[in-house]
């Protein structure tokens, strides 16, 4: 490809469709391209910026600040690609906001998960950081969404999260001709204190270590596939409220 650093004739980026005059230092960062708008009424003035491939963007402001939401789409690759030229766009300061299955008995559906770091059960992140290195967040970042779900009373809870690249690796191992390796790397991670799992973290943490932005992530409990194990009743929770207006607290204390 021709185009030095993935920006075409316009000096917009190939795959998010963005140039740095569209783009604030700040971007919430949901996976799921439907739930970009839905974020978007969280901030003053919000207005559709540009769609590309699985990268949504709306532009508004929180507490004066220029922040964007833009969807990442599922997995490791193309969320760094998202990051990646967000900060060629100018953006310092990343906050994931998603979805996530519980880990421990104490995760329940609704809760709040704010990561530390994630453990690199995927293969992105092994193109930024050297084997055994950890994906952690941005310490500022957690600090800040510590503070906002404190402040709004939020069940919350903080430490490590999974992420992986195959979804039905882990929700329906048995199909797998290496299930017992993912059974038993599975339940490894709950013996370590993994509080729950997800697809995008790991990768967006790593990109963050290696360019030197801030990157966090805060995500909501959809379910605890270990209490449907233990034969305990849950009922899904499929709003993100909490955890969206956790992000927005956060960017406003940063």
């Amino acid at each position: 490809m021709s185009m030095a650093l993935g920006a075409n004739e316009e000096n917009k980026q190939y795959h998010i469709d963005l140039s740095p005059g569209q783009v604030g230092q700040y971007a919430i960062l949901p996976g799921d391209p439907g739930r970009v708008e839905e974020i978007a009424q969280y901030l003053s003035n919000p207005a559709f910026v540009a769609e590309k491939r699985e990268y949504k963007t709306f532009r508004g402001e929180i507490a004066g600040k220029s922040v964007i939401v833009m969807s990442t789409g599922i997995g490791g690759p193309s969320a760094a690609i998202a990051i990646e030229e967000l900060i060629k766009c100018g953006v310092h300061t990343f906050i994931r906001v998603g979805t996530c299955g519980g880990m421990q008995p104490e995760i329940l559906p609704g809760d709040v998960v704010i990561a530390q770091a994630a453990i690199r059960s995927e293969g992105t992140s092994n193109e930024y950081l050297p084997k055994g290195y950890p994906a952690c967040a941005d310490m500022e970042v957690i600090l800040a969404l510590q503070n906002s779900a404190k402040a709004a009373k939020l069940r919350h809870h903080t430490g490590v999260i999974h992420s992986k690249d195959n979804f039905y690796g882990q929700t329906e191992p048995d199909g797998m001709p290496i299930s017992a390796r993912l059974k038993e790397r599975w339940d490894s991670y709950i013996r370590s204190g993994c509080l729950a799992s997800e697809m995008e973290a790991a990768a967006l943490f790593s990109v963050g270590l290696t360019r030197r932005v801030r990157v966090g992530c805060v995500l909501t409990v959809v379910w605890n596939p270990e209490l449907h194990k233990a034969g305990i009743s849950q009922t899904q929770f499929l709003s993100n409220e909490r955890a969206i207006k956790c992000a927005i607290s956060a960017i406003e204390m940063l």
